[in-house]
Order: C-alpha cells, then sequence, then structure tokens
C-alpha cells in the first residue's frame, strides 16, 4: 500500500557547509495533466532525441577506480595506469563488445583542487574513468568513518555493545554518508544517457546512490551488488538508519548477493521493516515495490582465469617455485593468505596449526604453515591488537616446536607480489581459510586453478604435464565462497579442535580422493569465472528492465524516502473529481464496499466503523439513486452491531453467506452450501498449527474458519501459512470446500461463497427490477474482493442492457489487480465516499426497495 506519510528530507545533509557540494541541474518534473491521469512521458522531464547508432554504456560506480596513480616528485605529472587485479576491470570481460564501459569512483591519492580537471579530462580520454574527487574531511568521515565503523563492522555482526568496540551513532558520519554517495550521483549523471545506458553500482560504500540516480531519472536501468555479507535482521535492525538504507536499495532493480543466505537476510529485513512479500516467477525471486518488482540475484562472483594463468607461466612466477620448491623440500606446505583485520581468523587458524602439531609428533619437522598477511584495508586499534596477538602466537608455536632449520609458521606480512602469491599457490599442499565472517573470499578459487598448474608451471616445478591434479581445501562456514565449494572440508573456525582435525584430514586424505575433489571444485570455478558473473548480472538486469517504458512512472516521497510509483497505462489513481462527476450524471447506481483495509484501516486495532465512516454511508444511502452494500468477510453479528444506525445499508456477511437488504429485512442465507462436517477435520488442524505458531488464532464463522497470523513473526507465520494450507488441501481434499490464503490469513470456506456471487446477486436484482445500473463502483483491498471485480465486469458484458453503465473497480494500495483503479488507503477511500455524499441529492426513500432471495436468483 502506498504510504501517505514521508520523513523529513534527507538531502537537506548535503547542504551542511562543510559538506558542499556543486548540484547537477536537472529539469523540472512534470505534473499531472488531467485529474486521474498520468503522463505518458517519464516524470524527470524530456529525454534528448537518441540516434538510433547510439552506443550502449555500462557504467560501473564503485568506491575506488580500478586505477594506479601516481605523480612524479620532479615533473609533478601524474601517470596512470589500469590496476589489472581490480574485479571492477576484469569484470568487463563478460560484457558484449558493442557495450562502452565507463567507470565512476574515487582515487586512492589526493589531487590538488586546482589539478582536479586536467586529471579529470585525461581519465576520460584515456581510461573512460570519471573521477569523484571527494574533499579530504568528507572522504575521512565517508570512508574511515560511516563505512568503516558502522557498515563494516555491523555486515560482519560486531555491533557496537561496549566503548572499545564502537560510541554512540554519529550522525555527522551518516551525513558524510549521503553526501558522499550524492557526489557519486551527480558525476553519474555527467555521462549517463538514461535511455540506454545501465548503471551497476558496487558494495556497501554506495547504498544510497540508487535512490539520487532514481529521483533524477524514474526509468534508469540500475543494478546493486553487494560484495560483503548482509547480516541477519536482528543484526541489521540495530542502525538508526536502517530504514532509509532499505528504501534506497529498493530503488534499484536488479539487487545482487554471494549466497542465498545473504539475500534471505535482505529479504528478511524487507519483511520486518517494510511489511514487504517476494515470490519466486519461474526461477527468479522478486519483491513488490509500489508496482515496480525489484529482483534478487544470487550468484558468487569469479576469478579471471586468464589472468591467473598468465602470472602462472610469468618466468618471475616459475624463478619463485623453483625458490619455495627448494626451501620447503621435504615437506608439506598449508597455506594462508588473508588480510591483517579482526574478522579474518588468523590467531585462530594459528592456534588450530599449534594444537595439530601437539596431538601430532610426527608431523613436526614436515609441516608448515606459510601465512601470507595483506595490508589492512583499515587503520585502528583493533586491527593492532589482531596483528599483536598473530606475531605473539607464532613466536610461541616456533619456540614450542621449532628447532634450527625448521619453524613450523612463518609469516609473510608484507605486500606480495601476484607472481609470487601463484607460486606459493601451486606448490601449497592445503589452502585454509579460517575467517569468522568475510564476503566472497576468493582465495581458495586462485588456490584451485594454480594447483591445476599451466605447462610452464609444469616444467619449472618437474611435474609431468600428463599427471592427476590434486588440491585440498580447508574452509570456514561463514565465508561467501563456502557454498560452492562441496569438495571442501567445512569448519567452524572457532573450534580450532575442529580445524586441527581437518587439517589433518586434508594433509592426510588419499590421492584419489584429492584429485576428485579438486576436479569438482576446478570444473566450477573454470566455468564460473567473473566474466560469467558479470555477464548473468547484466543479463538479468536487462531483463529487469525490460517493461520500463511500458509502464507509466510517478517519483514520490522526498529525500531517502524517494521512491518510483510504476503503473500499467490502464491503471491509474481514481481522481474523486472524475468519479464524482460520472456520479452526478448518473441515476441508477450500485455501491460495494469491503470493510478490513478499505473503510477501517487494516491494522488498526479497533475494529468498530467510525462515526464519520456511519455519517457518509447513511448520507449515500438516504439518496434514493444509490445500492449500497459493504462486503465483508467478517460475521453477520458483529456486521449488524457495528452497522446498527445504518438503516437502508445492505450487508454481506463472511464473503456473502449471509446476506441483509436493510436493516430490517432478514438475514438470508446462501443455498449453495449446508453441510458443515469438514469443520471437524480442519479445525483440529488449524488447533495444531495455532499450538505451535505463537501470536496466530482461529477465527471460527458459522460459514468458515480463518486462521490468522498476522501478530506473528512475518517469517514464521508466512511459512506456517504454507505449511497449514498443503495440509487443509491435503485433508480436505474430498469436502466441499476451498482453501484460500489471504492477507495474513488461510481460510476454508464452502465451494461457491465469494463476494463476486454478492455482487452478481444485486446487479442482477437490479437489471431483473427494470433499473439496469447505469454506475457501478466497487472498491476493495484484498485477494476476496478481486472476486467482485470481475464479476461486474461479467455481469455488465454478458447483460444485454441499452447501455454499459460506468464502472469504477478500485483496489486500495497499488498492486496486481483485477480493477482499473487504485486509492492509496483508506482515509483516500473515506473523503471519496464524502465526495459522493456531498454530490448526491438527498431525498425521501421509496418504500419499495429492491429486494430479492438468493432462492430467487439461484
Amino acid at each position: 500500500m502506498v504510504s501517505r506519510s514521508s520523513r523529513i528530507s534527507l538531502l537537506e545533509l548535503s547542504s551542511v557547509d562543510m559538506l558542499s557540494f556543486p548540484q547537477t541541474p536537472r529539469p523540472l518534473p512534470r505534473v499531472l495533466t488531467a485529474p486521474g491521469i498520468i503522463p505518458d512521458v517519464d516524470s524527470s522531464g524530456d529525454l534528448d532525441v537518441l540516434s538510433p547508432k547510439t552506443r550502449q554504456k555500462i557504467i560501473l560506480v564503485a568506491n575506488f577506480l580500478p586505477l594506479h596513480a601516481q605523480k612524479d616528485p620532479e615533473s609533478g605529472r601524474w601517470c596512470f595506469s589500469f590496476d589489472e587485479d581490480s574485479l571492477y576491470l576484469q569484470l568487463k570481460d563478460g560484457f558484449s563488445s558493442n557495450n562502452d564501459v565507463v567507470y565512476v569512483g574515487s582515487l586512492k591519492v589526493d589531487v590538488d583542487a586546482s589539478e582536479q580537471e586536467e586529471v579529470s579530462q585525461k581519465l576520460l580520454e584515456d581510461f573512460n574513468c570519471v573521477p569523484t574527487f571527494l574533499p579530504p574531511d568528507l572522504q575521512k568521515k565517508f570512508y574511515h568513518g560511516f563505512c568503516k565503523q558502522y557498515l563494516w563492522t555491523l555486515f560482519h555482526y560486531m555491533l557496537p555493545l561496549c566503548p572499545d568496540h564502537g560510541n554512540g551513532f554519529d550522525r555527522m558520519l551518516w551525513q558524510a554518508y549521503v553526501s558522499a554517495n550524492k557526489i557519486f550521483a551527480d558525476k553519474v549523471l555527467e555521462v549517463i544517457n538514461p535511455e540506454y545506458d545501465f548503471v551497476w553500482v558496487h558494495d556497501y560504500h554506495l547504498m544510497v546512490l540508487p535512490t539520487f540516480l532514481r529521483k533524477a531519472f524514474n526509468r534508469v536501468k540500475l543494478g546493486f551488488f553487494l560484495h560483503s555479507p548482509f547480516p541477519s535482521s536482528e543484526i541489521y535492525r540495530t542502525l538508526p538508519v536502517r530504514e532509509e538504507i532499505m528504501k534506497a536499495l529498493l530503488n534499484a532493480d536488479l539487487i545482487g548477493f554471494h549466497t542465498y543466505d545473504y539475500a534471505r537476510h535482505f529479504l528478511s529485513c524487507c519483511s520486518r521493516l517494510m511489511g514487504l512479500v517476494f515470490e519466486s516467477k519461474r526461477g527468479h525471486i522478486g519483491l513488490e515495490y509500489f508496482g515496480r518488482t525489484v529482483y534478487i540475484k544470487i550468484l558468487a562472483v569469479g576469478i579471471h582465469m586468464g589472468q591467473l594463468e598468465s602470472a602462472l607461466n610469468h618466468p618471475s612466477s616459475s624463478m619463485k617455485a623453483k625458490e619455495i620448491q627448494k626451501q620447503f623440500e621435504g615437506k608439506k606446505l598449508i597455506l594462508g593468505a588473508d588480510d591483517m583485520d579482526i574478522f579474518k581468523g588468523i590467531s585462530l587458524k594459528l592456534l588450530a596449526m599449534e594444537q595439530l602439531l601437539q596431538q601430532h609428533e610426527e608431523l613436526r619437522g614436515k609441516l608448515v604453515l606459510v601465512q601470507i598477511i595483506n595490508p589492512a584495508r583499515s587503520t585502528g586499534k583493533d586491527v593492532q591488537e589482531a596483528k599483536r596477538e598473530t606475531y605473539m602466537t607464532t613466536r610461541r608455536i616456533n619456540e614450542d616446536f621449532g628447532f634450527p632449520g625448521y619453524e613450523p609458521v612463518i609469516l609473510i606480512d608484507r605486500k606480495v607480489p601476484t607472481y609470487e602469491k601463484t607460486a606459493y599457490y601451486a606448490l601449497a599442499e592445503c589452502c585454509i581459510v579460517n575467517a569468522v565472517r568475510d564476503g566472497m573470499n576468493l582465495v581458495p578459487y586462485k588456490y584451485t586453478v594454480c594447483r591445476q598448474g599451466t605447462p610452464k608451471m609444469d616444467e619449472a616445478l618437474g611435474i609431468a604435464s600428463a599427471s592427476c591434479r590434486a588440491s585440498t581445501l580447508v574452509v570456514s562456514e561463514f565465508i561467501g565462497c563456502s557454498p560452492s565449494l562441496s569438495g571442501a572440508i567445512k569448519v567452524n573456525p572457532w573450534d580450532t579442535g575442529a580445524v586441527a582435525n581437518a587439517l589433518y584430514s586434508a594433509i592426510t586424505m588419499p590421492d584419489l580422493e584429492k584429485q576428485l575433489r579438486h576436479e569438482k571444485h576446478f570444473r566450477y570455478i573454470s566455468t564460473h569465472d567473473v566474466a560469467y558473473w558479470s555477464r548473468a548480472f547484466v543479463q538479468d538486469l536487462d531483463r529487469a528492465c525490460k517493461d520500463h517504458y511500458s509502464k507509466r512512472c510517478w517519483g514520490l516521497g522526498f529525500g531517502l524516502g524517494f521512491r518510483v510509483l510504476s503503473l500499467s497505462p490502464s491503471f491509474r489513481k481514481l481522481s474523486i473529481d472524475h468519479i464524482v462527476s460520472a456520479y452526478r450524471r448518473t441515476n441508477r447506481r450500485a455501491i460495494f464496499l469491503d470493510y478490513d483495509g478499505t473503510v477501517v484501516p487494516e491494522a488498526s486495532i479497533v475494529k468498530t466503523p467510525s462515526p464519520e465512516v456511519i455519517s457518509v454511508l447513511n448520507n449515500l444511502c438516504d439518496d434514493p439513486k444509490n445500492t449500497v452494500f459493504i462486503v465483508s468477510g467478517r460475521g453477520k453479528d458483529s456486521l449488524n452491531e457495528w452497522f446498527a444506525q445504518c438503516e437502508n445499508l445492505g450487508i454481506a456477511a463472511e464473503h456473502g453467506y449471509f446476506i441483509r437488504w436493510s436493516r430490517t429485512s432478514n438475514w438470508e442465507t446462501n443455498p449453495i452450501a449446508t453441510d458443515f462436517d469438514w469443520k471437524r477435520i480442519a479445525e483440529p488442524v488449524m488447533r495444531s498449527y495455532t499450538e505451535t505458531t505463537d501470536g496466530s488464532n482461529i477465527e471460527a464463522k458459522e460459514s468458515a474458519l480463518v486462521w490468522h497470523h498476522q501478530d506473528a513473526d512475518p517469517d514464521f507465520g508466512t511459512c506456517q501459512a504454507k505449511e497449514l494450507l498443503d495440509h487443509l488441501e491435503s485433508v480436505l481434499a474430498n469436502e466441499p470446500v476451498v482453501v484460500k490464503r489471504g492477507q495474513h490469513i488461510v481460510e476454508v470456506k464452502p465451494q461457491g461463497v465469494t463476494k463476486g456471487l454478492v455482487a452478481e446477486k444485486v446487479l442482477s436484482a437490479m437489471i431483473s427490477n427494470g433499473k439496469q445500473p447505469d454506475f457501478v463502483m466497487c472498491i476493495g483491498d484484498d485477494r476476496s474482493d478481486e472476486d467482485m471485480f470481475e464479476s461486474i465486469s461479467s455481469i455488465v458484458n454478458e447483460s444485454c442492457l441499452p447501455a454499459a453503465p460506468e464502472i469504477f473497480a478500485c483496489t486500495v494500495g497499488q498492486k496486481p489487480s483485477k480493477a482499473r483503479y487504485y486509492l492509496d488507503d483508506t482515509v483516500d477511500v473515506v473523503k471519496l465516499l464524502q465526495g459522493l455524499a456531498t454530490a448526491s441529492v438527498i431525498k425521501p426513500r421509496c418504500s419499495s426497495e429492491i429486494q430479492v432471495s438468493f432462492q430467487d436468483t439461484a
């Protein structure tokens, strides 16, 4: 349902003096051209007419550009070169040759303001790169502040539980994050052709960027991929700006994650924070969000096979491999390669190695752990403590188990060039990645490919080219690549004893098993490389955007609460002026209204109608031209009590099983359903699910049983509802009932009892009494109301009326519906009814009423 509320604009954060930046001029948005009709053009303004020969660009947006930058101290000239190790550079191999690739991001060095224009021109012309120059203070607060202190730690499951790990939430850092994202967005807007180009945003540094781009161009083709874990909802929901970030991400068309777990956590947050539901359609997970479908992509990133093979064939790599082979002759090599940070589990790995040597004396002198420590990406007390602990543990192990000529643990704490790493990978008997929480981590992939070898590396190591290849992996359960490595030994890094046992299994494993595990891994890694990943993502992004120009788009909300309402051309908001005009020129009107979610809010604790609702219904009923019905799934006793003041109001209870034409008439029962023995079967089943689902309850009606789970845990309640639906359909297969799911309910009711039957009876009665309707309005919010929309259309189309009536089928909330119109919420519904009541000419009703029983029309 479209929310009427909007948050205070957070874009004003960017207006803080110290965070000021130039605004990108944009045309003013168009306004509505006629009541109830949204213009066909994009609300972001006119687009230039483009030549059919225009080349499509893929704009890759990341925190850092895939460049090396260095300034010559003597000449003062800047020198730039591509960073061949950058994932963002490698992924272009998956794109079509018809696509131009443009990179938007920051440089890893500071460029003086006087040089920025010249550098920008050079980077654009020579490298297709658009630099975002963030002021130093903003860069510090954005990257080292909000990104590293909040997002990075939170996404790796670290909560600020004590002063040592973080202080109170700093709004200034959040302001810096928003401002930096706005600068990135402005740079994208400088180079984008919104009708043709794709934008692919990467990682947690730029999570609010989609909102700025969607606001500028409602139909922008926009994808986002998160390269870190996405935490469970219990962790993510501790973030004070949780909803702002979620809403911003949902402005993308496609959101990618490495694993199903990460995607599942994100979807759970969407459900718990925003009440959104998702479903899988033909293998693709989609979230309905204000008429747009936001798709979820689950695919782990791959490695660049060609680059690794090239590194293996490099003479430096062969020379280094020979050197390492000689250095560790007669020993088995276990390799670890990790960044120095608190989540990589280096100390836990060392403790496991220590335990392994304690338990197996025969391995002393024959087993070496080489731990490559990559430079830390951030600074801080935690990193220094982790480094100090690593060195202390290493020193203790070497003192306890080492002897002259043998050190069981070797630390390589420096920037290790690619050729040297590949040499270690090629020679290691086993590779261990023991992170306690990590994103993808491509080390196991690189190790496997290097163990496959190349002819030149084989020649250097004296390996026969036809020999079988083998490798063993010990990987943490908590890293992104773990699900794709089914042949690896999975470990809980906190259980050092289990890790020690896993290492022992890896190095003592039979050769045939090592070979089979290696072949399985290599087959997957070689076919799911970085080109495959990027190609699959862009293809899915293209599919997600295919209906952009077949719908009408309308921007709603302010600041980071901005979102786009996407409507099909035949589905539009119902204008009060438009329907009142039709109402005034008609004389025989039928009005059908649902109750919960239509005239009273679904989430309201007070379910009785307000005096305002009673008053407007009485005004409508007092007009002799009107036949007004409340059509609800609620029981007749409740409805009879609530609408006791409405003398001329018709009521259909329990989806039409009971019907009453006015307060003075008797309740009539639908003759279709007479056998209720099925309740003895259904009720015990529902009761068992109620007992096991906290927050659920059973509503027993005369004609139906309803299981409610609105107050249950969203995920568990939905899961139980699906299971209950299957269970009931199974046990009631031979009974004259239907089992249906609705909004937070599972209902069992007799076959043939629908709200559509009520509309059919009333309209048929009007026609048979010579009062053919010339105005029909039906408003509802639930799936059961779709039966009314469908029934009204069929009655009108099948009846031989002299003139077709004006039909206003309207659903509450923008969602897929058989109705042609929608209203935002119950406030809009009541306002519309008030408009109609005001337009009524009140006269005493005739004594004769349109009234017919079910039996008369059966």
